[in-house]
């Protein structure tokens, strides 16, 4: 089916949010030297993007549903071109100047997926609504395999903070995109019933589903704590131990993240209702095979197929919780419900980078809390499936 106008500006947001952090992942070394960051420091690079997205993820939800998805979206997109209009600024070393930067553009960045899979909520239903939802994680998918090439490729042309131009150019895309596309969306202020009640009104969806969506908070957590972890330790490990720079250290990202976004096209293509449990529990499989197996191949082909393999699991988990999440609300909730799994999200990536920094120097150890972390993900998993048999009888 033919992907519309206004499909293609929503999936441009989750791919604005992936360029905030996969760009640069490649650049993390030649950014702590200019900035003369040393140790765990460099991980805030990473994390100063995320931290201040992941605590207004659920202000910016309420917002929504007061004001209006797009109305949000447009601000939050305003952030994120003055975040990196300083974060180019910054490139005569001034470290504060550029966290300063990075953490307006998390701020930005807090209305980027969150209300791209709330506004796909809103206006699409049924297998339409699951389908463009998966092909948000494929957006984010094929942002962070792209991205990393991206960077490295613009660090032969560009000095690192003119990269950051590239979020502003993304940035005036959208804007301009929204200004038709996204007129069809439209929330009257006389809807909304007043603050009390619609808190009431979400404490009572939250009191009746949270027993499904912490769950899946978590899982869609911890995925992405493994994943942007990963790409972290990954960054420096192949660069150091394998000696591989530049281009082609941008390229060896594809493969892991290749497979994530085929397994999330895929998965979306036939996700129907009754068979997402069988795609999460293949994807918990997969995931914990492969970490498992990194204590046995150290070897640079046998890190990198067993993190394909991963990812790959973890492209099969995410569109389900995507779509678990966004059917589980009405409307008039969704913007926050869907925005607290953004919340865990960003939680997720915001502290990867910053756990697999101090557990970089012991591969083996940390290898071992990968698989610890999956191993929890695969227990949270088997309780969906004990909590959705249940209810459904």
């Amino acid at each position: 089916m033919k992907m519309t106008r206004l499909e293609f500006v929503i999936l441009l947001l989750p791919l604005l949010m992936v360029l905030g952090n996969s760009m640069l992942i490649p650049l993390l070394p030649d950014i702590e030297q200019s900035l003369g960051l040393e140790g765990a420091w460099s991980g805030f690079i990473l994390s100063a993007f995320t931290i201040p997205a992941a605590l207004v993820i659920p202000a910016v939800g309420v917002l929504s549903d007061r004001f209006g998805r797009s109305f949000m979206v447009k601000w939050s997109l305003y952030l994120m071109m003055l975040g990196s209009l300083i974060c180019v600024m910054s490139g005569g070393g001034s470290g504060l100047l550029f966290m300063t930067g990075r953490m307006i553009q998390g701020l930005g960045a807090a209305g980027t997926t969150p209300l791209a899979m709330a506004l796909t909520g809103d206006l699409f239903s049924g297998e339409k609504r699951t389908g463009v939802l998966a092909s948000l994680e494929v957006s984010n998918g094929a942002g962070k395999v792209l991205a990393p090439i991206l960077g490295a490729s613009l660090a032969f042309l560009l000095p690192w903070n003119h990269i950051f131009w590239v979020y502003i150019l993304v940035s005036f895309i959208i804007l301009a995109g929204m200004r038709k596309e996204l007129s069809v969306e439209k929330r009257s202020s006389g809807s909304f019933r007043g603050f009390r009640c619609y808190m009431q009104d979400v404490q009572s969806t939250l009191k009746r589903n949270w027993r499904l969506l912490i769950p899946l908070y978590a899982m869609g957590g911890t995925g992405l704590f493994v994943l942007f972890g990963i790409l972290y330790f990954l960054s420096y490990h192949i660069e150091n131990i394998f000696h591989i720079d530049g281009f082609f250290k941008g390229f060896a990202f594809l493969f892991p993240l290749g497979a994530m976004v085929v397994t999330s096209y895929w998965c979306g293509k036939r996700l129907k209702e009754g068979n997402g449990i069988l795609f999460m529990g293949t994807g918990t499989v997969l995931m914990l095979a492969a970490s498992g197996g990194l204590f046995l191949w150290h070897s640079l082909s046998g890190l990198m197929f067993l993190l394909t393999v991963c990812f790959g699991g973890l492209g099969l988990i995410l569109p389900v919780i995507n779509s678990e999440v966004t059917g589980a609300v009405g409307e008039e909730e969704r913007g926050l419900v869907v925005s607290l799994y953004g919340t865990s999200r960003f939680a997720g990536v915001a502290l990867g980078p910053i756990a697999y920094g101090r557990w970089k120097e012991d591969v083996l150890s940390m290898y071992g809390w990968t698989f610890a972390f999956i191993a929890l993900l695969t227990l949270t998993h088997m309780y969906v499936i004990h909590y959705k048999k249940r209810n459904a009888h």
